[in-house]
């Protein structure tokens, strides 16, 4: 057994494997191109052709709608790419807003650079400004669809957070979206701009390790019911704004953590509302959005999806296990004792394990030419090779690597196996449909009903 371990790693430089497993140094683009072209098993998508094109030497102007956690490690990142500016910020929480702005002032007065920073508490009044290319959305998944496609609507390109959205459809209308406004999405599935995660997907996918049996795909547990108790709100706080289009659920820090400036002090951990079912979806869409991701890659199913989702415990599943149409199965299985959050691809002749950092095979042959420096400074959320795809992405007007497609089909196997679980029997899905197979029971789940006064 050939071992790799290194955390935390962010690739600096990017190597294509291309004729006969020689490694050739090529460029960010060309990886990326590489990416699509020869590893994602698609055709190319259209280029973009009605975009407002943004050339090489135009300034791209960002705005960011929700600015909790994951907003800080994304402006972190864009804030070191020249030819970016973050402009604008949107968030119901108004500390979050302050911390925003006073970060971004700083950043500028630092650099000597003359930009002018505005924050807002309604998303829209960003959207209405003109000088705003493109919008970075890191709101809880319930936000996600209509942040997104009144931004597409604005004329704003994306990058969004995983997983896509909330419910089946609210992916497809934000497909729809995004194409109907001739606009390019970058889902921020970002283990698809790791080196380590692209080598596993491909030896999978081209028949290095012969024929696929099964692949664990561990992402964690799914959500529970929402039993925080109720505390009071915070004074800048907008409750009825933070939940949208969520039916109500009482307030509990753990939902929406508070920060504070004066002394500072950051959220202590990730936003909990992901964890409860009446919130979000768990770690089946948290890490799903990752690591089924990777599974679905290197079964070369990236505009498809499983066909039968079948819950722990049914069938003689003891975990959650997702069949595709040429019976591979991909379950929800730890392929370690430590329980590590990644993916094994077992073939007849060898298997592949991938997780952040870490690189195992059966085989010295398999094994990726890493010769990246890891950073275990750096945050994985801020090493910015997928961020940097989607700039290149506005500069040259055509798909990212993970295009609003491929998320749409991740979030939509994510969501598949919640629905499976909560009704607590093996669900069947018709991949080219895009919908259940004659199950009036699972169709109730396609979408959630929204609080009144909002629709999709």
């Amino acid at each position: 057994m050939i071992i790799l371990n290194s955390p935390d790693i962010f690739l600096k430089n990017s190597k294509i494997d291309q004729n006969r497993m020689t490694m050739k140094r090529i460029s960010r683009r060309g990886f990326i191109q590489t990416s699509i072209i020869g590893a994602m098993g698609l055709s190319m998508f259209p280029l973009i052709k009605s975009c407002k094109e943004v050339s090489a030497n135009d300034t791209i102007r960002l705005g960011f709608i929700g600015l909790g956690r994951q907003a800080i490690f994304l402006m972190n990142g864009f804030l070191t790419m020249p030819g970016v500016q973050i402009v604008a910020g949107a968030e119901v929480y108004g500390v979050k807003r302050q911390r925003f702005e006073l970060r971004l002032k700083e950043h500028y007065a630092e650099n000597n650079m003359n930009v002018e920073v505005t924050t807002y508490k309604d998303y829209k009044q960003l959207l209405d400004r003109d000088d705003i290319d493109a919008v970075v959305i890191a709101t809880p998944d319930h936000w996600h669809a209509l942040n997104t496609i009144d931004a597409c609507n604005a004329g704003k390109h994306v990058y969004l957070e995983k997983p896509l959205t909330w419910t089946i459809k609210e992916g497809i209308e934000v497909v729809n979206a995004v194409r109907n406004n001739n606009r390019i999405l970058s889902v921020g599935s970002q283990q698809r701009s790791d080196y380590n995660f692209y080598h596993a997907a491909k030896l999978a996918r081209e028949g290095a390790l012969g024929k696929l049996e099964k692949i664990y795909a561990y992402v964690g547990d799914f959500p529970a019911p929402y039993d925080l108790p109720e505390m009071p709100l915070p004074e800048d706080l907008d409750w009825d704004m933070w939940l949208g289009p969520n039916p109500y659920v009482h307030y509990n820090e753990r939902l929406a953590p508070a920060i504070s400036l004066d002394p500072v002090q950051n959220e202590r951990g990730w936003a909990e509302w992901r964890y409860f079912k009446e919130t979000g979806g768990g770690f089946i869409t948290d890490w799903g959005a990752h690591n089924f991701d990777i599974a679905q890659w290197g079964l070369d199913a990236d505009d498809s999806g499983p066909v039968e989702i079948i819950p722990p415990g049914v069938n003689g599943a003891e975990y959650l296990t997702y069949i595709y149409a040429n019976g591979v199965p991909v379950t929800n299985q730890p392929y370690d004792e430590r329980n590590t959050r990644g993916i094994k691809f077992w073939g007849e002749n060898g298997w592949v394990e991938v997780a952040r950092g870490q690189f195992n095979a059966s085989d010295e042959s398999l094994m990726p030419t890493q010769e990246q420096v890891a950073d275990e400074s750096v945050p994985y959320e801020t090493g910015t090779p997928h961020q940097e795809d989607f700039i290149n992405a506005l500069r040259d007007n055509k798909d990212p690597i993970v295009p609003v497609e491929i998320g749409h089909r991740t979030g939509t196997t994510c969501i598949l196996g919640n629905i499976a679980n909560e009704l607590g029997r093996v669900v069947k899905w018709d991949p080219a449909a895009q919908y259940f197979v004659d199950d009036p029971e699972a169709e109730k789940f396609y979408h959630r009903q929204y609080r009144q006064g909002y629709s999709l």
